[in-house]
């Protein structure tokens, strides 16, 4: 049987996470988180004291960036030049910085090699917001999945709080609409869902409702 490429873009607060790693974890395929690549771009940055728009600098970083994902028992683990930084990439000024660097060519042309390796046999559930857009227009199904903004916000709230982040719902609802603008009104790769994307409204459903309803669209 042939090993498919699948997309799940949408904006944060979605569950395209825990759905994206259940629907690879049914069909045993790959999961590759994509924010998390821009993540850590935005680490390897932010920690060279770089401004996001010094796009000589940033691509002189890049060039001395090797990002890939390990399987553990706790999931996909992201690797930056072999120390693993799944975890602390994870907080607000980085996902904001990684917002800002997506807008960037520079930024999105290394990303588009990296993942495009990743995708190139098959196999590998993408989770992103221009992965059936940009990096894979010919990928085999796209799905595209949102949510009311309110209920994004207290699921990405409750995650941060899970982590220990010292936050409110009001900032985090702040910073999803900052980002959510940004992403969906920049030029380059708006966040917006590919045209023969299959759309879901994850807002009423379980999650485990939305994987049985993406599943059932690969099997047919």
């Amino acid at each position: 049987m042939k090993r498919l490429l699948i997309t799940i873009d949408g904006p944060a607060g979605a569950g395209k996470t825990t759905v994206s790693r259940e629907v690879a974890r049914h069909l045993e395929y790959t999961y590759v988180d994509t924010g998390a690549l821009y993540r850590a771009v935005a680490m390897a940055v932010l920690s060279e004291g770089c401004r996001a728009d010094d796009d000589g600098k940033v691509a002189q970083i890049l060039r001395g960036l090797a990002l890939r994902f390990e399987k553990s028992i706790r999931g996909p683990r992201l690797c930056m030049n072999e120390v693993d930084v799944s975890d602390q990439i994870r907080t607000q000024e980085i996902t904001m910085f990684a917002s800002a660097l997506s807008a960037r060519r520079v930024v999105r042309d290394y990303l588009l090699g990296v993942q495009r390796e990743m995708g190139k046999n098959g196999g590998v559930v993408f989770e992103g917001r221009d992965m059936g857009t940009v990096v894979f227009p010919g990928a085999d199904i796209k799905f595209f999945l949102d949510a009311d903004p309110d209920v994004r916000a207290l699921r990405r709230y409750r995650e941060l709080v899970t982590m220990g982040a010292d936050t409110s719902l009001a900032e985090v609802a702040e910073s999803m609409k900052k980002r959510d603008d940004d992403d969906s009104s920049r030029a380059l790769a708006p966040l917006r869902p590919a045209r023969d994307a299959i759309r879901i409204d994850s807002g009423p459903l379980a999650i485990e409702e939305v994987v049985e309803v993406m599943l059932r669209h690969i099997a047919h």
